[in-house]
């Protein structure tokens, strides 16, 4: 609550009297939170004897200030009637009052119909407060507490205060904690009173920018009757909204918006804002394709991106590519905004914008927007502030009800999370729209936090053109059908106003339906890209099997080793940490074999040396999960955390770890996002378990599987899921395999299961390095980060490279072998340690650890020398309905001799992914292995 300083009490009103209960309000609120009131009653209260008791607040004030007002009587301090200062009291709760809940009252329905009548708010009535109409004329010193007036008649505070917070505004920002914000949004609102907010030149852009989305909306609707379009019709608003957001914001030094959003008025927006060509829109309504090397989408999921010319500068315009998955581009915009901003330099947040638009009934439904605005202030994913825009239609999909579809007064309540002000506004007022998008603009740059906009609306269509709305709800559809658009809404009050003449108005239309007809761009500041500063246009068309330089120069590797396990002396690490640098060290000298953390490591550390960034996130992806990678060593002594790899010298690349909130959802599909703006940066997204994925199965399913055949959007993702099955149970083994293989098609995705050190080096180097940029599903370990065998020489590392197929290590004569084992990961330890616990000779063991794209040829070479074998083997810890085997079955047989036969060796098909007892698990560990190699 806003409350006069101390000083501004002492010196307008007696400090005793009635004004006592207004100063224990104060103190009441004062014990709740210190920071919530002005600093000078602070200092007052925090004098108070025994103030931090809370025990009889009010007599402890009380006394204290009867002995203050005695001595400022003493002191001969102008003393008002006590009569008068519970007056003054009481206006200040009656503005307080639509501060905190005028919006509830707010003009903000365009049909007027029941919903936003519920509402009764008796304390926006003087009379509630103990007024009567004889007071009106009655003038107060409020010492510009409000409209910036030291005095002011309650008949004028009471028409103000309804014109501004009870008009097509409806403002809910008393929640927000901070006193700047709130003071910010409180002048906002209070200084506009009176004031021409818009020129007659701003007014006809408005009507024309509302006569273009009608326009849009109409033209396709006779042109194509009955087909899809998810029309904006009922929430034009919207265009202007949006225009006026980029241009506001373009002003303010933003070069880059990114926007986000479902299908509701998208082929509007891609039209009238972005500048796509009317008549490729056509095209596309006609069942007409441009690219016969995609499977492309449809019309209503296609992003664009252009320049929008502001004064005599330019801002880029994203719009990303959507699912029908409603709110899940959310998180995908917030990760190419941070991809951009850390691309750009941007640490201040103050050139590049997200905007993310949401339906009404899907912001408060969908879990992914909590997911998502829980990232918003948190150091690895924040963008310094997003504008979030509902368009609000009352009615979500076919249900009007709001009881039906959320548990809150406003579908905006979500908003409060993070305490986010709200901008209600009512979509038939286009000024009041504009308004909205300025102040959100002036907001979001000054503070760097989200703001959101509901534009309240209505949908003068079904949920699509061919839905029929009346057989659900007819009383809301009975008032639409008679209910003027919102451009004829505007255009007659412009004409009433006389800022243009009928004529004119039908003169846009025609000019407009013109411009239509001729098919070319309709949006006056649309202006060409520049194409050479694109950075994606040397990966296209890059082929799998291009050849890259794996190796690294020796002497380099060594010395980048030695940095990556150093430290300052000031940092004391955990004393498991210091055994971990102390082996890496070891490592380096060539006194220990790598592990897989050095490894990795390493990795990273030679990547960077290239001038490669990584990027890296998850849950405890610091440390990784099962405390082997320590890029950040912790000092114990104070809590602060050094990361060697971001020391290795002054031209390194950037290096990035962040331990991620606790949401795969939203955090994988952040890392999509960035990894689809910025192909120069390895990004990498870590599960906690490789199963934990399965809660982001969205964003796996319909973008990083399918984004490049959809839209043509090529992405470098690597997704770590640990895997292996050491007796955790069915939600710790398995990360799911044989999800990511019956997704694998056309090459659209890399899924290995690397199993030694020089494998995992190999593979994230190889990611980074060749041209190609598509998503990689790496099967990483959990046993294997300490296994003995699971080791890599230098050597390895240095003139190694990556084989998508490893053949037997082991001295076997293979004129001596009668069968051969596949396999892929942890298992293969488990064959290769009972094999030669058996001393069999008979057996040999090869390891896949591409899956897909299936190596066929190196496969067929490494067995070149098996021909005469006939008894093949595929090996997999998974259940036999899992894993591999369903998903692969052909590609193996596709690999071994016209004569021989596959059989399969592991687990019996199964519901669950493992058994949740330790004894079972062991057993069937050791069944399937002696199945794998007994003849």
């Amino acid at each position: 609550m806003q409350h006069k300083t101390f000083d501004e009490l002492l010196s307008s009103t007696a400090l005793g009297g009635a004004n006592q209960s207004y100063v224990e309000e104060i103190y009441e609120q004062y014990l709740e939170d210190p920071e919530s009131v002005d600093r000078s009653w602070q200092e007052i209260f925090s004098q108070l004897p025994n103030n931090n008791i809370q025990e009889q607040p009010h007599s402890i004030v009380r006394d204290y200030f009867r002995r203050l007002a005695k001595e400022s009587h003493s002191q001969s301090v102008t003393v008002i009637d006590p009569e008068a200062s519970a007056k003054l009291v009481k206006i200040l709760q009656f503005i307080n009052a639509y501060r905190f809940r005028g919006h509830l009252e707010a003009d903000l329905d365009p049909l007027d119909y029941y919903r936003w009548k519920t509402s009764q708010v008796p304390e926006l009535d003087y009379h509630y407060h103990g007024f009567t109409d004889a007071d009106l004329d009655e003038t107060f010193n409020i010492g510009r507490y409000v409209y910036n007036k030291e005095t002011i008649k309650l008949r004028e505070l009471a028409d103000a205060l309804k014109e501004t917070y009870c008009g097509s505004i409806g403002l809910e920002f008393m929640h927000v904690q901070d006193m700047e914000q709130k003071n910010w949004l409180q002048a906002k609102m209070e200084s506009v009173l009176d004031k021409p907010l818009f020129s007659r030149e701003e007014k006809i852009t408005l009507l024309k920018e509302l006569t273009a989305a009608d326009g849009l909306e109409r033209y396709l609707g006779a042109k194509f009757p009955g087909a899809k379009r998810f029309s904006l019709e009922g929430s034009d608003a919207f265009i202007p909204m949006m225009k006026e957001i980029v241009r506001h914001a373009g002003k303010q030094g933003i070069t880059d918006v990114v926007m986000g959003m479902a299908h509701r008025g998208r082929l509007n927006l891609l039209v009238n804002l972005l500048g796509k060509k009317p008549i490729e829109l056509f095209d596309e309504f006609a069942g007409k394709h441009a690219n016969v090397n995609r499977t492309g989408d449809v019309k209503y999921h296609q992003g664009f991106s252009s320049d929008f010319a502001v004064d005599d500068k330019r801002v880029h315009l994203a719009l990303s590519f959507n699912p029908s998955h409603l709110e899940i581009v959310n998180p995908v915009v917030i990760g190419s905004v941070r991809a951009r901003q850390t691309r750009s330099l941007d640490t201040a947040r103050d050139r590049v914008l997200a905007v993310t638009v949401h339906g009404d009934s899907a912001v408060a439904g969908q879990g992914v927007v909590q997911e998502t605005l829980n990232m918003a202030n948190a150091r690895g994913y924040t963008v310094g502030g997003t504008i979030r825009i509902v368009i609000n239609n009352q009615i979500g999909f076919t249900t009007s009800n709001p009881n039906d579809t959320r548990s809150t007064e406003y579908c905006t309540d979500i908003a409060k999370m993070i305490q986010a002000p709200i901008i209600h506004v009512n979509g038939d007022d286009p000024e009041a729209v504009a308004f909205a998008s300025r102040m959100a603009v002036e907001y979001r740059n000054l503070f760097k936090r989200d703001i959101f906009i509901d534009l309240i609306s209505y949908r003068r269509h079904g949920h699509n053109e061919a839905d029929e709305p009346l057989a659900t709800q007819p009383m809301m559809y009975g008032i639409i059908k008679k209910h003027p658009t919102p451009r004829r809404v505007y255009a007659e009050r412009l004409i009433a106003e006389g800022v243009i003449t009928a004529d004119e108005e039908t003169e846009m239309v025609n000019l407009y339906r013109d411009a239509l007809d001729n098919g070319d761009r309709v949006v006056p500041e649309w202006r060409e890209m520049d194409t050479a500063k694109m950075d994606w246009l040397k990966y296209l068309d890059s082929d799998w099997t291009e050849p890259y330089e794996s190796k690294f120069p020796q002497d380099r590797f060594l010395t980048l080793a030695k940095r990556v396990c150093e430290y300052p002396e000031t940092v004391v690490p955990h004393s498991r940490v210091k055994k971990i640098y102390s082996d890496r060290r070891e490592m380096t000298e060539g006194n220990k074999l790598l592990d897989w953390g050095m490894a990795e490591t390493m990795a990273y550390a030679t990547l960077l040396d290239d001038g490669v960034h990584v990027r890296i996130s998850g849950e405890d992806a610091g440390r990784g999960t099962f405390f082997h990678r320590h890029a950040v060593v912790h000092n114990q002594t104070d809590g602060t955390g050094y990361v060697p790899l971001t020391h290795l010298h002054a031209n390194q690349g950037r290096f990035e770890v962040w331990d991620s909130v606790l949401s795969e959802e939203a955090v994988l599909a952040f890392e999509y996002g960035y990894a689809t703006t910025d192909p120069k940066t390895l990004t990498i997204w870590e599960a906690q378990f490789g199963d934990f994925a399965n809660g982001a199965q969205i964003v796996i399913d319909q973008f990083i599987s399918s984004g490049e055949q959809k839209w043509g959007r090529m992405c470098g993702l690597v997704m770590l899921l640990p895997h292996g099955y050491e007796g955790q149970g069915p939600e710790h083994s398995s990360a799911r395999l044989e999800r990511y293989l019956q997704l694998c098609a056309e090459q659209n995705m890399q899924v290995c299961v690397p199993s030694t050190p020089a494998q995992v080096y190999h593979m994230l180097r190889r990611q980074a390095i060749r041209k190609v940029r598509r998503p990689l599903i790496a099967i990483s370990p959990k046993s294997l980060l300490r296994h003995p065998l699971a080791v890599s020489s230098l050597d390895e590392l240095i003139n190694g490279h990556f084989q998508n197929v490893i053949g037997e290590v082991d001295d076997l004569d293979p004129k001596e072998v009668k069968r051969v084992v596949m396999c892929s990961g942890k298992v293969y330890y488990d064959l290769l340690e009972q094999r030669r616990a058996n001393e069999q000779k008979d057996v040999a063991i090869i390891r896949i650890e591409q899956l897909y794209p299936y190596p066929h040829d190196e496969i067929k070479g490494i067995l070149a020398q098996y021909q005469h074998v006939t008894d093949f083997v595929w090996c997999q810890e998974e259940p036999q309905n899992q894993g591999a085997w369903y998903c692969s079955k052909h590609n193996f047989e596709a690999s071994i001799p016209e004569n021989a036969k596959l059989k399969y060796a592991g687990r019996e098909a199964s519901a669950s992914p493992a058994v949740g007892y330790m004894s079972l698990h062991t057993k069937q560990q050791k069944q399937l292995v002696a199945d794998a190699l007994t003849l």
